[in-house]
């Protein structure tokens, strides 16, 4: 009958722990009124627990420190330390000891040793020590891969290895909204989440443009002469809170006369996010490029470059167009029409040349309005005929005019 040999006990031993910080002290205050039977035995308790903070004992969160008790949560973003611990258990010498440690994940394989040279030798009762670190930067399963090759005194080659596994989570939910307004600038609404289960810090949340555009961030306000947050001086961010962040992409000045190649733009950038939780452990994200829907303009776009925001009652006030051929093969021949609406009049002559206009090109119109009626008034009646295509492209509510008598002041 065959039997099967006994398993060989190994002459090493392999110790991986998690570096991780510790965290603050909790307790659960027990505390009665001084007419209760135990009178004011617990508050004295609680006062002589050396983990309790001094006039505050009834808090939860002492001012010790606690070290970690398991292996906790990793999120994406955060730097994952671990300490690997290789130990000669037995009475002799071990040769050619290798130790190797790697990090698989869905996607690849990574290998984390600091070094991967052989240790001629490891005396009995010693050990070898490696910390590995990795920024984690993909979600789901993790396993860490700890192997161990080692040469006995008779000459027989030895081989372990240990798995650990471990999930990695999603530590925020970032939304994003475009806006595209008519002066080809775009705004980016970010929302994002903490999905976590303890605060964290925002120091830092950026987008870094696409290379035609430049960036402008609106989350702060001025205030004696200085730029303040408008979050306030403490960022916080609490567990499933969730806080907009806005931003204005301009488009640089070699691109923005280039009207085709601008509207076709899909890249605007990608937000930086770093963060800092419990006591001062850094995370980052990056997101991928951000993308947005390219603005369908038509054949000719008209945009407004300078309108006033109040005018006075029967008194002309002018404005500028811009006139964009979107094509880029095309050249147009236009002729401007101007229509009268209820309350908003035109001043100067309909029906006029404007020339041909380039692909790709962009002209600017001064014109002259006048408002028979108070109130927020809409700018309405501009007609632009392409004459050898015989296309007439219409123009209502371009924008929006605040019309007031002309006895009240307006400011400048």
């Amino acid at each position: 009958m065959e039997v099967n040999p006994p398993k060989q006990e190994h002459l090493l031993a392999l110790k991986v722990m998690r570096l991780t910080k510790p965290t603050l002290f909790t307790n659960i205050p027990v505390t009665c009124e001084d007419r209760d039977l135990p009178g004011d035995l617990f508050n004295q308790l609680m006062k002589d627990d050396p983990s309790t903070v001094n006039g505050a004992e009834t808090l939860m969160l002492g001012e010790m420190l606690t070290l970690p008790q398991n292996f906790g949560n990793i999120f994406l973003g955060e730097t994952f330390s671990s300490y690997i611990s290789v130990h000669n258990d037995s009475n002799q010498i071990v040769k050619d000891i290798l130790v190797k440690a790697d990090l698989q994940t869905s996607s690849q394989r990574l290998n984390l040793s600091a070094s991967n040279a052989t240790v001629a030798e490891l005396k009995s009762d010693c050990c070898i020590d490696d910390v590995i670190h990795h920024e984690v930067k993909e979600i789901g399963t993790h396993i860490l891969v700890c192997a161990v090759s080692y040469t006995t005194q008779s000459g027989e080659k030895m081989y372990f290895r240990k798995f650990f596994k471990f999930q990695v989570l999603k530590p925020l939910d970032v939304k994003t909204k475009f806006y595209n307004a008519e002066t080809d600038e775009v705004f980016l609404e970010a929302q994002i989440q903490n999905i976590t289960t303890s605060p964290m810090f925002m120091e830092k949340v950026s987008l870094e443009p696409s290379m035609m555009y430049n960036v402008v961030e609106l989350n702060t306000v001025k205030q004696v002469g200085e730029g303040v947050s408008t979050f306030g001086s403490r960022t916080y961010l609490q567990p499933m809170d969730t806080r907009q962040y806005l931003y204005c992409l301009k488009p640089k000045q070699e691109f923005a006369e280039k009207a085709g190649i601008i509207k076709g733009v899909t890249v605007i950038g990608k937000l930086d996010i770093v963060w800092k939780t419990n006591l001062g452990e850094r995370g980052r994200l990056q997101t991928s490029q951000l993308q947005r829907m390219a603005p369908g303009y038509g054949d000719v776009r008209l945009s407004l470059e300078a309108i006033p925001d109040t005018v006075n009652l029967e008194e002309p006030f002018h404005i500028t167009c811009k006139i964009t051929n979107c094509s880029s093969e095309r050249t147009m021949d236009l002729v401007l029409e101007m229509c009268n609406t209820n309350s908003i009049h035109w001043c100067g002559v309909s029906g006029r040349q404007l020339g041909k206009l380039n692909p790709s090109s962009s002209l600017y119109l001064a014109l002259t309005l006048l408002s028979s009626v108070q109130g927020l008034q809409s700018v309405s009646g501009l007609r632009l005929t392409d004459t050898f295509l015989k296309r007439t492209y219409e123009y209502d509510d371009i924008a929006q005019v605040c019309v007031v008598s002309s006895t009240i002041q307006v400011e400048s």
